[in-house]
């Protein structure tokens, strides 16, 4: 199992009281640096521009040029958008963008990138906000002109949405045969036959019962487009509290992140999140990336990689 970090850049409020933005910022690279020193896989920045669930004036910092600075802090673990908002930015550019940050890491690039869904977000920066059918539609023109933005060296599509007439693309990234593409969401029909047609990994998670439900989706869309399903990186999120004893840990979530906790949650004693971890493995998932409840106190995280990573 491969664990990631999903990092703090205030989009759930998760940098309050840091009244400092150069402060905010370092302590969300902090994080990132731990996570790179203490051997976590990956470390993700969500792609959004202000808070949640109420929009406010908090920090709240934008995910490719955060990813940028963290490709240069960091040495050794992977980068990634958990996930791009494929609306926020013309995909072309975006393939740009991706290119340019496989190189700034090294090749450590993760892709991630959705079809969109912060309805608020759409229309406070001026974007339109088409239903659910015309953003999947948008999203699978999408991963097409990215792709061809990273195999043609004069890239042509022609779509409903998109129009890509010889876009050269120079560098391409490090990575071949080219940067590897997370589709994230779990819907039936669209997104999961996506992530079979065009992905390299997926995330999507939830109780047991659902997740078993999806991965036999997935797994019937791979059959039917002829992908190997084994070749698809699985990932899921989940938050954790660590403490040692069950009660301990519970009495540590945030209220807010209440809500959000179900039996795959990694919540609990050392021997509890243990069993837990083993569970998401045998439904499939191949790397767990990790909420914790504070931004400052590194104490959880570093705990974590001792009692969990080896190194």
């Amino acid at each position: 199992m491969k664990f990631g970090i999903s990092l703090p850049n205030g989009w759930t409020m998760s940098l309050v009281g840091i009244n400092d933005p150069v402060e905010a910022y370092e302590t969300m690279t902090n994080v990132a640096k731990a996570a790179d020193e203490t051997g976590f896989d990956s470390v993700w920045l969500v792609d959004h521009f202000h808070t949640v669930p109420t929009p406010t004036q908090e920090v709240t910092f934008e995910c490719m040029m955060s990813l940028a600075a963290l490709a240069r802090d960091t040495q050794r673990v992977r980068i990634g958008q958990i996930v791009a908002c494929n609306s926020y930015r013309n995909p072309a550019l975006l393939a740009k963008m991706a290119s340019t940050l496989d190189v700034l890491s090294h090749g450590r690039l993760n892709f991630g990138i959705g079809a969109g869904w912060y309805e608020h977000e759409y229309l406070a920066y001026g974007y339109e906000f088409p239903d659910a059918p015309t953003r999947l539609r948008q999203l699978r023109e999408a991963l097409q002109v990215i792709l061809a933005m990273w195999e043609q060296d004069e890239a042509q599509f022609e779509g409903k949405y998109y129009h890509v007439r010889g876009a050269i693309n120079q560098p391409k990234g490090v990575q071949k045969p080219h940067i590897p593409i997370l589709i994230g969401g779990a819907g039936e029909k669209v997104t999961l036959k996506l992530v079979a047609q065009y992905g390299d990994a997926c995330n999507f998670g939830g109780d047991t019962k659902t997740v078993q439900h999806k991965m036999d989706v997935l797994k019937q869309h791979c059959e039917t487009v002829g992908r190997d399903f084994k070749t698809i990186h699985c990932t899921t999120g989940a938050f954790c509290s660590i403490a040692d004893s069950d009660e301990e840990a519970m009495a540590l979530v945030p209220e807010k992140a209440r809500a959000g906790l179900h039996e795959n949650s990694l919540v609990g004693s050392p021997e509890t999140i243990r069993q837990r971890i083993a569970n998401l493995e045998g439904l499939g998932f191949g790397e767990i990336i990790i909420d914790f409840p504070s931004a400052t106190d590194l104490t959880p995280l570093r705990r974590f990689a001792r009692e969990f990573i080896v190194k």
